[in-house]
């Protein structure tokens, strides 16, 4: 009974690093769009958000498999508590994926007027955040995760900065205010991603605290 236990937990975490690749790839695409003015690309990721959707089902029906079919231990659970609250944090990265998307639609108009250096400094730093925390669950690295949890400073000073920029360029009158409104936008949802990478990480060290004594 056990070994098919551990069988079912090891599946677990394979489906966890899968949808953890996946939303990498969303978000650096997601990026990657919006800064170049891609629109196919936009577009291609905002269908692919209903996969990343089905891959949350997916493991939230193999977790509760777990729970009830089989008799874990304290330990057991805490794993895949850990699971479930991460799986729901990554669904919502996937779906900031899919809303950076549809506002590089909305901009595809007119080309960029702004400065986006800082925008990108903080995609750039929330995709490092991202890929740091699925990398602490996947080598069960408390410190690669308390990295991640102390890294959201940067991030939180950077949209602090992109606001204060934005807010700047449309007291000036002479660009374009909706534009620069949604790259605030944008850059509020960078901020989230970094809070919900923060939260996978703290879910790391949550199973991980309690395998220090095995």
């Amino acid at each position: 009974m056990r070994s098919k236990f551990e069988e079912q937990l090891n599946t677990l975490n394979q489906e966890m690093m899968r949808m953890g690749a996946m939303i990498e790839e969303q978000i650096q695409r997601a990026v990657d769009a919006f800064v170049h003015q891609d629109v196919q690309q936009a577009e291609e990721i905002i269908k692919g958000d209903n996969e990343v959707d089905h891959m949350q089902k997916t493991i939230e029906n193999l977790c509760f498999q777990l729970l009830m079919r089989q008799q874990p231990v304290a330990t057991d659970l805490r794993v895949i508590s850990a699971a479930m609250k991460m799986v729901t944090d990554m669904e919502r990265i996937g779906d900031h994926a899919a809303d950076i998307s549809e506002i590089t639609l909305m901009m595809s108009d007119s080309p960029y007027t702004i400065d986006m250096e800082t925008i990108k400094a903080m995609a750039s730093e929330t995709l490092l955040m991202l890929i740091h925390s699925i990398e602490a669950y996947v080598e069960k690295r408390m410190d690669k995760a308390q990295k991640v949890i102390d890294h959201d400073d940067i991030v939180d000073n950077l949209f602090d900065q992109a606001k204060s920029e934005l807010v700047t360029e449309i007291r000036k009158g002479d660009g374009n205010a909706e534009h620069i409104i949604d790259m605030l936008i944008v850059a509020k949802y960078f901020e989230r991603i970094g809070d919900h990478a923060t939260n996978i990480a703290k879910w790391v060290i949550f199973f991980l605290d309690d395998r220090k004594g095995e």
